[in-house]
């Protein structure tokens, strides 16, 4: 059984029976019979679908985001949020997949070569639980609408808001099999991969586990996408506006209670704006209201497991047992976890190297912008980093120095449709949205005609 829990409360939401070996394979039986016609039908229809998905999305947003809050504890209006992005995120792909997907000319001596994106059969999704809709959707959207059937294996904490997603497809008009939910275990997954009908896995998830399921693909060749962990720097040159951004960098820590892959978790501070920032952060994290995640003014809510509580006060304990300060914060009750700042931060310490889940800002003071810089990509993850200047010229000068997949000058580092979406080294590779995300699960083949 699957026992879903309520972070806040600590109250049992609901048991699931996971599925047996012989409901796996009438998935992944169905999935593939579902593909054998899904592929055919034409782009118009497949939008057609998607753009319903998109208006369920937005009459039920309510109730899909209270299952997502009961589920992981995220305050609710974020939830409401991340709900109306992937119905944004829909209708972007409703608008542009035909172009996205149309064969692409190549002038060649044949008289007519051409490339076209074919889908390639089921794919396998294996998401997390910090965005448990937007993770599902971001990579649903545009994998059926090229053409492949989807499976997905949703963390068991909010297996409400896999099941969810599966009837809003069905509900949607997809047809049987093109979405399914899997409930199952982690040895079971390993025999999908192998699964001659599954074509490609992605997965979002840590560096452990993408290791583990890119290690799988990789001996059974077959197509993958990994987007993994982050220790995004968000860099703060003496020239910064804090008036206008502290906000915004807060924002970078704190949404979502810190649980997030490219929240800021290092902010790699010049010393000559150092003290200045360090007052106008605690300033305004001290203004950010806890508590019941269901109350619409609450922007933090809880940690939402409590062994990732655990993990996190070790961290924290083990970097101060190093030389960092606690300066605001670091108090625990259960699963909420308090607004905690760490100054004093230096390489070496699991504060700078690895990646902190949680609403802990790791400060770290930095000799000048070459300084900051050096520090910044010190680091094995490349997801994202954020830099805060008024110096646009110099700040553009530095892009080739940032070896992360997004670089967000005056802006937090976020995810948008419109752009391509994934890491660096450790954090993962291929890319996520946009046109480039879409085409990751196609096969590009070569057409070549002479008459």
């Amino acid at each position: 059984m699957i026992k879903t829990t309520n972070p806040y409360n600590g109250l049992t939401i609901k048991e699931y029976p996971m599925h047996t070996d012989k409901k796996v394979d009438q998935i992944l039986n169905d999935s593939n019979a579902a593909f054998n016609d899904w592929k055919s039908e034409s782009i118009a229809y497949r939008t057609e679908l998607l753009s319903k998905v998109s208006e369920l999305l937005l009459e039920r947003k309510q109730n899909y985001a209270e299952l997502m809050t009961q589920e992981m504890g995220k305050p609710i209006t974020q939830s409401i949020s991340e709900i109306e992005k992937c119905a944004w995120t829909c209708d972007f792909y409703v608008k542009n997949a035909e172009k996205f997907l149309s064969d692409e000319v190549i002038e060649t001596d044949a008289d007519e070569s051409f490339i076209s994106n074919d889908p390639m059969g089921i794919i396998l999704a294996i998401m997390p639980w910090n965005f448990p809709f937007w993770q599902v959707i971001r990579f649903a959207a545009p994998t059926l609408t090229t053409g492949n059937t989807a499976l997905l294996k949703h963390a068991t904490n909010v297996t409400g808001c896999g099941l969810a997603i599966e009837q809003l497809f069905k509900d949607a008009g997809y047809p049987k099999g093109c979405f399914q939910t899997v409930l199952t275990d982690h040895e079971k997954i390993e025999e999908m991969i192998a699964d001659e009908r599954i074509q490609g896995v992605t997965l979002t998830g840590s560096e452990k586990a993408g290791k583990a399921i890119a290690q799988l693909a990789g001996k059974h060749l077959k197509k993958s996408v990994m987007e993994l962990g982050g220790n995004n720097a968000c860099i703060v040159w003496e020239d910064a506006d804090l008036e206008k951004h502290i906000k915004t960098m807060a924002k970078a820590r704190m949404q979502n209670t810190g649980q997030s892959c490219i929240a800021a978790k290092r902010f790699i501070v010049v010393d000559a704006i150092y003290d200045k920032f360090v007052s106008a952060f605690k300033e305004y994290v001290q203004l950010m209201k806890s508590g019941d995640p269901m109350e619409t003014d609450t922007e933090l809510g809880v940690m939402a497991r409590k062994d990732l509580a655990d993990t996190l006060e070790e961290q924290i304990r083990e970097s101060v047992n190093q030389g960092a300060k606690v300066t605001y914060g670091n108090r625990r009750k259960d699963n909420y976890f308090e607004p905690t700042l760490l100054e004093g931060v230096t390489i070496g310490m699991p504060a700078f190297d690895e990646e902190v889940f949680g609403p802990v800002a790791a400060i770290v003071r930095a000799k000048n912008r070459e300084d900051a810089i050096n520090l910044a990509t010190n680091s094995k993850f490349g997801l994202g980093t954020m830099l805060f200047t008024t110096d646009i010229e110099s700040a553009r000068k530095v892009v080739g120095d940032i070896p992360d997949g997004a670089f967000f000058i005056n802006e937090m580092v976020k995810s948008d449709p419109r752009l391509p979406f994934g890491g660096t080294k450790t954090s993962g590779y291929g890319r996520e949205l946009s046109k480039e995300g879409m085409l990751e699960f196609v096969n590009k083949k070569t057409v070549y005609i002479k008459t």
